[in-house]
């Protein structure tokens, strides 16, 4: 019986958090009530707050979820790939490509959604894409084993820029109301930033 009741309050609280995610893709910009949330999952408020104890530590489930999510697959990528550029090619086109398929979470990650929220939330946001910069820093840094090539220019500096350009194309994809897909454009500008790569 317990193990039963312990199931129901995990899948009620998985409930909450996808009826989160999913309110999240309406129009960038709108500030999610717990009244709101409370009526698309059909609950009362009162019961919102028995599963999550404030609004704040929902928004963390879903970026619980989103960092066991990106970096278990960024992981997967460098135990299949082998080789430097294949890794980052592969890495980055995830990440544009699990932003454009998960526009809510988008919106957790571009700051949008966390407007007049806990400022803990912010910097929980800060702290994965610090992640992202030191997995995508590693990786570069791993080239000699890979083809025995170094890099001239210090890995740190380019796994930046390639952090800048997956910023960039996320808050391209919630500004423009998710319109403009991050994964548009991304083999010819991939063949740009493969080339530069090769010379830096």
């Amino acid at each position: 019986m317990v193990a039963k009741n312990n199931n129901k309050k995990a899948n009620r609280k998985d409930d909450i958090l996808s009826a989160l995610a999913i309110m999240l893709e309406g129009k960038p910009g709108q500030r999610i009530t717990t009244a709101k949330l409370a009526a698309e999952v059909g609950v009362s408020e009162a019961a919102l707050y028995r599963h999550f104890p404030s609004k704040a530590r929902m928004f963390e489930g879903l970026i619980d979820f989103t960092e066991s999510a990106i970096f278990s697959q960024i992981n997967l990528i460098k135990e299949q790939k082998k080789d430097t550029f294949v890794r980052i090619e592969h890495i980055v086109h995830f990440l544009l490509g699990f932003a454009e398929q998960n526009p809510g979470i988008t919106r957790i990650l571009s700051g949008d959604a966390l407007l007049g929220e806990n400022e803990r939330l912010q910097h929980r946001i800060e702290h994965v894409f610090s992640k992202l910069e030191t997995q995508l820093k590693q990786t570069l840094r791993e080239r000699p084993t890979s083809d025995g090539q170094k890099f001239d220019m210090d890995e740190g500096v380019l796994a930046n820029l390639l952090l800048a350009y997956i910023e960039g194309r996320i808050n391209q994809f919630v500004r423009s109301q998710f319109k403009q897909k991050p994964t548009q454009h991304f083999k010819s500008q991939w063949l740009f930033f493969h080339k530069q790569l090769l010379q830096s």
